[in-house]
């Protein structure tokens, strides 16, 4: 939302509805010029505060105008008559009503200076212990000393929500530690960028030079390529990228990483020879995921007898052979501990999975499935007719003590299962599978199954790739297009273009169209006119339950953020009864198709058979399908979730979204712009990855040459990993290691 759209409210908090004490979050009525209500990450404020809210005001279909707060300032009363409302709200604990009246009685305008910093008159009181009096003391202290972290760091820039989590870190020293060293801002566990530290650091006349600039500028980058997929980066590149990064010469760079690397602080190691800098963390999961990779190889779950007899069975009974490829897969499943399945569409990867899991199942095997995303997962069972989780479930989220994601399966209370089959590994992260690995019981069987010509993981590392190119483990690339899957063209052309040919663009009568259009305003006509008349009318299709508009980013003229600013208001235009929430960047309206676009695991859903659980994923798709009372409900296929204002804010349109965010999904019909754009959105397996996203229908609009470009362009993005070099370590020093593959 532009800056000059928001407004500036003052007034004295009377009431306060609702308070979410984690984070903030807060729904309280005001008394200024007028009485509003107020709704916003708002921590601390009190009855009886006088505060300057910024914001907007939104309808509601209930209490109509509500003021939505993005950051406030406050300060406490000073009149006798305000600090006794403010003591009598129950902000400190202890002091009700009649002992807000018996204080402010005794010290009258300077109550609230004597509680926090002279207890000891307080415990002169009859009634009052100094036990007592310490503990108002201190929570005075702390109310005053969030407030004082909020309104020092919002002269930054730094919203609310960022400031709360800072002061819960360092407490009431919190401007002190910052003031020393802003650059501690800068930490993983804070959401502040480097330029805004750096800001800080200019005001309170931080030498550019220091040592906490130069460290914090190399953890900035690693961490900067770490969101970019990196799991390290080599130590020239990190050292240089920073140095030019912070206009520091490299040698003091490297003295300062040198520091760091003998405080632990990163982990250096060689990869393919190179020295490369680690975060700790991810290192070590690297290093756990080779290691624990060795031995099930070295010791791998029992092999199944009889397996050539047992396909023979299912083959005469559902009157099918497989292909040689698909008969290798299921005996190298069947027989050794580990096996990784990949292929691409119409290769026969689900008719060689379901032979697998009869198989496990007739043999006595407890089988478990599972896939990254929840569509992926969905689609996965509804191929096999078996039970299918998301990783995350099947992990059991869970939180440590410092409210750090963790999962309550794992090496001390693992899975309970023979055999683990896991889809579109792909998608799968450095992370998750430590997770998965650490959680695997011995014995298990463990098969991968993902397509290696798609789009690598959004979180760091190369797993699925890795672990091919090792080449110490047992794979089964799927290369044959059955003949019934040669019949659609989607699944004809997804193959031409992995292998660098130009798809066929002429044909009318197949499942795979292309429609020329040479300008972007032109482009989105189209693709709004198919997505609201052509596609619903011939084949029936609805926007929200079947179409599917996939941009390459979500950038520019035919970004994923322009064509949902363009379709919205057409699908679902604004009318006077329904109701909408106001957002900063966009507004939300009741019937809108959304995504979720980052993992909060503690919304809470109800299933469509009345079990409950937590947790929404980064890539969910639903429907909005209830606002009321800052309650906004959202149903994802067969569950329906509770968000409030705050949660809202990991919610966006997604009439069209991006390529990348549709990893692990499947639609019935899928509409691609394609025009001159960013060159390094134009390459080839982001196109082959869009294309394998359509089931029955493909639609391309635009520009033939942009089509051709990014078929010739097979330059993947490089992604440092050690993942690959440490299984080969691991490979040389185990001699049992007998790998058996086709590629």
């Amino acid at each position: 939302m532009a800056q000059e759209n928001l407004l500036e409210v003052t007034g004295e908090v009377k009431s306060i509805t609702f308070r979410n004490e984690d984070n903030g979050f807060t729904v309280l009525h005001l008394c200024g010029d007028e009485e509003i209500t107020a709704v916003g990450i708002m921590p601390m404020a009190g009855v009886g505060e006088l505060v300057k809210l910024i914001g907007f005001f939104q309808s509601h279909p209930t209490y109509g105008q509500q003021f939505s707060v993005l950051t406030y300032e406050r300060s406490l009363p000073s009149d006798v008559t305000g600090i006794l409302n403010y003591l009598s709200s129950g902000v400190v604990k202890g002091i009700g009503q009649s002992t807000a009246k018996k204080l402010v009685t005794e010290f009258g305008e300077q109550t609230l200076d004597i509680l926090a910093n002279e207890p000891h008159r307080v415990a002169e009181i009859k009634g009052f212990s100094t036990n007592k009096a310490k503990s108002i003391s201190e929570q005075l202290c702390q109310l005053t000393g969030m407030r004082d972290v909020i309104v020092y760091l919002g002269k930054y820039g730094v919203v609310p929500r960022d400031a709360i989590s800072i002061f819960k870190s360092y407490g009431v020293n919190a401007i002190k530690i910052i003031e020393e060293n802003p650059y501690v801002l800068c930490s993983p566990d804070f959401n502040i960028p480097f330029a805004a530290a750096d800001l800080i650091a200019q005001k309170l006349s931080v030498s550019i030079d220091s040592r906490f600039r130069m460290h914090a500028g190399l953890m900035y980058v690693l961490l900067h390529n770490r969101n970019n997929g990196h799991t390290y980066l080599p130590k020239k590149r990190l050292i240089e990228t920073t140095g030019s990064f912070l206009n520091e010469e490299d040698e003091c760079c490297e003295k300062v990483l040198d520091e760091m690397i003998e405080k632990n602080e990163v982990v250096e190691e060689k990869v393919n020879d190179i020295p490369a800098i680690f975060s700790a963390d991810l290192f070590n999961k690297e290093m756990f995921i080779s290691s624990r990779i060795r031995l099930l190889l070295d010791f791998p779950a029992p092999q199944i007898e009889n397996i050539k007899e047992e396909v023979c069975k299912i083959e005469r009974y559902q009157k099918i052979t497989y292909g040689t490829l698909q008969k290798e897969a299921i005996y190298q499943a069947l027989s050794k501990g580990l096996l990784i399945l990949t292929g691409g569409p119409g290769t026969g990867k689900t008719t060689t999975i379901n032979a697998i899991i009869k198989i496990l199942r007739n043999n006595g095997y407890k089988v478990k499935l599972a896939a990254p995303t929840g569509r992926a997962a969905q689609r996965l069972s509804s191929v096999t007719n078996a039970k299918t989780q998301t990783l995350h479930r099947l992990l059991e989220v869970d939180w440590t003590d410092e409210n750090r994601l963790s999962f309550k399966r794992n090496e001390h209370n693992m899975l309970q299962c023979d055999a683990l089959i896991i889809d579109e590994m792909s998608m799968v992260d450095v992370s998750l599978f430590e997770s998965v690995i650490r959680a695997l019981p011995f014995g298990c069987k463990l098969i991968l199954v993902g397509d290696t010509n798609q789009l690598p993981s959004v979180g760091a590392g190369n797993v699925l790739a890795d672990l091919i190119n090792a080449g110490i483990i047992p794979v089964v690339a799927l290369t044959e297009i059955f003949r019934q899957s040669l019949e659609s063209l989607i699944v004809e052309n997804a193959h031409k273009i992995v292998n660098g040919e130009m798809p066929i663009l002429n044909r009318r009568d197949k499942d795979f169209f292309f429609l020329p259009v040479h300008n972007i305003d032109m482009i989105i006509r189209t693709v709004i006119d198919l997505c609201t008349v052509r596609l619903t009318k011939t084949y029936g299709y609805s926007l929200m339950a079947d179409i599917q508009v996939l941009s390459p980013g979500r950038k520019g003229g035919l970004g994923a953020n322009e064509l949902n600013r363009r379709l919205q208001p057409v699908v679902n235009p604004k009318e006077e009864m329904k109701p909408e929430i106001r957002l900063p960047n966009m507004t939300l309206r009741l019937g809108d198709k959304v995504m979720q676009v980052r993992n909060n695991y503690n919304i809470i859903w109800t299933a469509e058979n009345g079990t409950t659980g937590e947790g929404v994923f980064n890539g969910d798709i639903g429907k909005l399908t209830e606002i009321n009372d800052n309650i906004f409900k959202v149903t994802f296929d067969d569950k329906i979730a509770e968000y409030n204002m705050e949660s809202a804010l990991d919610l966006d349109l997604c009439y069209a979204t991006t390529v990348h965010k549709s990893q692990g999904n499947e639609f019935t019909a899928v509409i691609i712009p394609v025009y001159k754009g960013a060159p390094q959105l134009n390459y080839r397996n982001l196109l082959y990855t869009a294309v394998t996203r359509a089931k029955k229908l493909l639609i391309l609009v635009g520009d033939v040459q942009t089509i051709e470009q990014m078929v010739n362009n097979n330059k993947r993005t490089k992604r440092y990993s050690g993942l690959c070099d440490f299984l080969k370590r691991e490979y040389d020093n185990s001699p049992n290691i007998m790998p058996r593959w086709n590629q």
